[in-house]
């Protein structure tokens, strides 16, 4: 399972400009079943989503197709989690480790 920061770094303007396709690519993360969770960082720093079922190199590959990081727009920070532990409700989270 991983985290991945998408933080704003460039200028920010440009954002509006590329927001259609950057949400674009979210929804085709959600399509492929790799995207559990996407939401903004707090004071507009940017977002953050929270990605399953997929190795880090895939992963990698697919965070440098959102337009915002083509383009400069942000940078990104993938994290790593094993799960370990959860709550039952998150259960399908720490049972993907064995699923990669």
């Amino acid at each position: 399972m991983f985290i991945v920061l998408l933080k704003f770094t460039g200028d920010k303007a440009e954002a509006g400009r590329l927001m259609a396709a950057h949400k674009d690519w979210i929804e085709q993360g959600f399509a492929a079943g790799v995207f559990v969770l996407v939401g903004s960082l707090p004071g507009g720093t940017g977002g953050a989503l929270m990605a399953r079922g997929v190795s880090m190199s895939d992963l990698k590959e697919r965070v440098g197709e959102d337009p915002f990081v083509q383009e400069g727009v942000v940078s990104a920070e993938i994290i790593e989690i094993e799960p370990g532990r959860a709550d039952p409700r998150l259960r399908f989270l720490a049972d993907d480790a064995a699923a990669i």
